[in-house]
């Protein structure tokens, strides 16, 4: 069974100018004449780590990650004006043309592999081919599932305790009700909501794993209230794209080299998004893992993604 890459440090790094008030956190390991691949974290606003490096062979891999708007390193943290769907692609090929990168690998999982198949549909010449963990194909259906009559039939505590954070007469329609909330003047109110939002986005991404923790609600801070605002942003706008849009203009690139991986115990993302994700690539290589969940932890996910990445070495570099 494949493990992460030892521990890399960056060799370069640098905030990419992009017109507006945002600075974009860039950072390129591994061999800089290796595979281009860019890393797309997952979110809205999760943000980078040290080991996202450590997917990628460092002999064989240029490894690119940034942080989107608003997120991890980038500035300022939070900042929502400017900072939507179009944006993110838009500094992707700000990226890719400062780095003098003709095409590239695309890794991302959840938001990020939405932002790979986003991507690609736009700047098809410019990707070497895709990796994809854990799909969110931003559909009404994949809210209703999260925010609706899904997920909370299956953590209803959790469930209780998300509805409850907000006034009763908000909670006809949950989104928009947590977005009053936690755009209220009230403070108290805000962190409240943002609370129960955190611990129910964890719940469902970490499953079993996940482990209740006893934040008190004015223990939430103005960072992690500006977190749960950059989510619930991209949210409230569709994510700033059609419905359906990723699914019904997939169909041209089914002639890219893709591997589609998906945990069958993912309930952020359930199976039948990566599976309808392969009916639109059907020469997508498709990983279904039978214990794995939605996040890039755990034996059987890591090997399934350090393999997908050494199997593209031996792909691309033919």
């Amino acid at each position: 069974m494949k493990t992460l890459y030892p521990e890399i440090a960056p060799f370069h790094t640098f905030m990419l100018e992009t017109g507006s008030q945002h600075l974009v956190y860039v950072e390129q390991s591994g061999n800089p004449d290796g595979i281009p691949v860019i890393f797309l974290h997952g979110g809205p606003c999760s943000g980078t780590k040290p080991d996202h490096r450590r997917f990628f062979n460092p002999e064989h891999y240029h490894i690119i990650l940034f942080d989107q708007r608003g997120c991890g390193k980038s500035l300022p943290f939070g900042e929502l004006e400017h900072n939507t769907t179009q944006d993110l692609l838009d500094d992707m090929e700000r990226i890719r043309e400062q780095l003098a990168i003709k095409q590239w690998l695309l890794f991302g999982g959840s938001w990020g592999a939405a932002l790979a198949l986003l991507y690609a549909q736009k700047h098809q010449d410019n990707v070497l081919a895709m990796i994809l963990r854990g799909t969110f194909l931003a559909r009404q259906q994949d809210m209703n599932w999260f925010l609706g009559n899904g997920a909370g039939l299956i953590y209803p505590e959790l469930w209780q305790q998300l509805v409850e954070s907000i006034p009763v007469n908000w909670r006809e329609n949950l989104l928009s009700g947590l977005c009053a909330a936690v755009w209220h003047d009230d403070i108290a109110l805000q962190q409240r909501a943002a609370n129960a939002w955190m611990a129910w986005g964890a719940q469902v991404a970490l499953g079993n794993a996940y482990q209740a923790g006893n934040l008190a609600d004015e223990s939430v801070s103005e960072d992690m209230i500006k977190q749960v605002r950059m989510e619930l942003h991209f949210a409230k706008h569709g994510y700033f794209i059609a419905e359906n849009q990723i699914l019904n203009n997939s169909n041209h690139l089914s002639n890219l080299p893709a591997i589609i991986i998906h945990g069958r115990q993912d309930l952020v993302c359930p199976m039948e998004a990566g599976f309808s994700l392969h009916k639109t690539l059907p020469n997508a290589e498709f990983v279904v893992l039978a214990t794995a969940g939605h996040i890039a932890q755990g034996d059987e996910m890591i090997d399934a993604l350090v393999n997908a990445t050494d199997t593209m070495v031996n792909r691309l570099s033919v």
